[in-house]
């Protein structure tokens, strides 16, 4: 039986509003984002390893509705900016995904790392795909999400706090896009 979304929003955001410790209040996002970080959830982001302050924008978007994801929006809406600081820092508490035990197709992670290159991904993300301070970690991401994300900022349909990623994905094909979320999920 599958449970509508906005039932589902409903039902996490009664229970974090109903919880007395902070370990309760974080259950209902660890649900979703995976306990120990890591997302088994389809096009549901892994949150371990995230730098606090891109969680703390994250979060602020979503209280503000300038992100728009509905179980998102109703979970952050009522948060005090004590609490988005709250969560953002256990956010960076979290331990980073660990990459695939498949190393993944040889051409395919090549043709990743060329278009990695190509569109300086290693930089604003750092090397190791860590990220930076206000730049999200994308290594080890969770393949789906990432495709999703991409085409999201190509599209305009998903918007940052700045233009940088719609403007970086325009020349990029939905083909490389894969490419590249078949690699960053893969990063070793």
């Amino acid at each position: 039986m599958r449970i509508p979304l906005t039932v589902l929003a409903f039902l996490l955001a009664t229970m974090a509003a109903r919880a007395d410790s902070f370990q309760d209040r974080v259950a209902p996002c660890l649900a979703c984002h995976g306990e120990k970080g890591t997302s088994e959830t389809e096009n549901t982001p892994s949150l371990g390893g995230q730098r606090p302050a891109y969680a703390l924008i994250q979060l602020y978007m979503f209280r503000e509705k300038l992100r728009t994801f509905d179980i998102m929006n109703e979970m952050a809406k009522d948060l005090t900016d004590d609490d988005l600081r709250t969560f953002s820092d256990y956010i960076g508490t979290l331990p980073k995904p660990t990459p695939p035990a498949d190393a993944g197709d040889p051409a395919r992670m090549q043709r990743g790392l060329a278009l990695v290159q190509q569109h300086r991904c290693n930089v604003c993300h750092t090397p190791d795909f860590s990220g930076q301070e206000n730049v999200p970690r994308i290594g080890n991401q969770r393949e789906d999400y990432l495709v999703k994300t991409m085409r999201e900022y190509k599209d305009n349909s998903r918007h940052g706090y700045d233009a940088t990623m719609a403007e970086v994905l325009q020349p990029v094909t939905d083909e490389q896009i894969v490419d590249l979320a078949y690699y960053l999920a893969r990063v070793r």
